[in-house]
């Protein structure tokens, strides 16, 4: 079996063996604390260009089946793991992790000392790093990586590139597709929603065309702030259309209000607990989360703040008070995760049915 080595920017090397694809591969280090879920962890385009490290310690066990996916194709630039099962037992297993890398060109390391690994990323906080072969200099490759810019254009990669249509006969839902995760598509349609997934870059003009009563931002990776023709779509859909944003979707709807938008040190990818503040009630939920809203920049806005982590206080929901307007950093379709806040898809729908489906109507009705 080969040899491979995870190479830190700061010069740290962690070596294991290789499983799935001899490639090698850049990205950002993240770790995810779920006990399972690691079929949706590496199809959930929000990780894209991330290398994912497990911090439970064996992977694999239930294999690789076709309906746990959150997109067709893996996004991750590698995963980490202490230890992966080459012989999964689950009913509804097709084929093993190596075998599905190995097919989607994803390099895998075992063997490592995943706990020395978190550790190290809790202390240093999330960095960039290389799955490559144990004989590469260590010297070239930091230097490699710290001449490496952040990618910007990753919501292009994983947005779909023209419209398409889910048919229901409820209600009328355009989904702005960010890297969308295929959990939203399933509550939507189990709500019987007529749903339109557009690209990213779809523009105001074109959307209003298509007669939404409701508007949904999906998930997706990378910096918001490299997205400002997205901001500049939700200044204009507000109050002009209910929409609900997620992951993604949240931080430009904080920015898309004045806000700003801090890096945290290492991400919170898994299973976190978030409080509702209204109802004053704890719940778990699923996160994938390396960027979070500054507190401070939310005072002078006409927003409150929803949902606020437990572990950690940062702020996870925003609802506009005049428009019918909110989002959440967290993942209400969950997949994987808990799934005790799906009923935020009916909060929204029952916010789109409360809002005047046609402006024209409205003032008829006003004369």
């Amino acid at each position: 079996m080969s040899k491979y080595q995870l190479v830190l920017e700061d010069g740290s090397v962690f070596k294991g063996t290789l499983f799935g694809s001899a490639e090698t591969m850049n990205g950002d280090v993240v770790f995810y604390n779920g006990m399972t879920g690691y079929q949706e962890i590496i199809s959930d385009p929000a990780n894209a260009g991330k290398i994912i490290v497990m911090t439970q310690p064996l992977v694999g066990n239930y294999g690789i089946n076709r309906d746990d996916f959150e997109t067709l194709d893996p996004c991750v630039n590698g995963f980490i793991v202490k230890e992966v099962s080459d012989y999964p037992s689950n009913f509804r297993s097709e084929e093993s992790l190596d075998q599905f890398f190995k097919a989607h060109h994803i390099p895998g390391i075992t063997g490592i000392d995943t706990r020395k690994l978190v550790t190290h990323i809790r202390k240093h906080g999330v960095m960039k790093g290389r799955i490559a072969k144990a004989h590469e200099k260590v010297a070239d490759i930091v230097e490699n990586l710290r001449s490496t810019r952040e990618q910007a254009d990753l919501v292009k990669h994983v947005s779909t590139v023209k419209p398409y249509i889910i048919p229901g006969r409820g209600t009328r839902i355009v989904l702005v597709d960010l890297g969308m995760k295929h959990g939203i598509l399933r509550e939507l349609t189990k709500r019987d929603c007529h749903i339109t997934v557009v690209p990213y870059d779809y523009s105001y003009e074109k959307l209003m065309r298509l007669k939404p009563e409701g508007v949904m931002f999906s998930n997706g990776p990378g910096h918001p702030e490299h997205l400002p023709e997205l901001i500049d779509l939700m200044k204009q859909l507000l109050g002009q259309k209910p929409f609900f944003a997620i992951g993604l979707g949240h931080l430009l709807f904080a920015l898309s209000i004045g806000a700003t938008i801090d890096k945290l040190p290492y991400g919170q990818h898994g299973n976190y607990p978030v409080k509702t503040v209204a109802k004053d009630q704890a719940n778990m939920v699923s996160k994938t989360q390396l960027y979070t809203v500054n507190p401070s920049s939310m005072k002078a806005f006409d927003v409150t703040v929803s949902h606020i982590g437990v572990n950690s206080p940062t702020i996870e929901g925003l609802t506009h008070q005049t428009y019918p307007a909110f989002s959440v950093q967290f993942n209400p379709e969950s997949s994987p995760g808990p799934e005790e806040m799906t009923h935020l898809f009916d909060l929204f729908l029952d916010k789109v049915n409360q809002f005047p489906r046609h402006k024209e109507e409205t003032s008829h009705a006003e004369k």
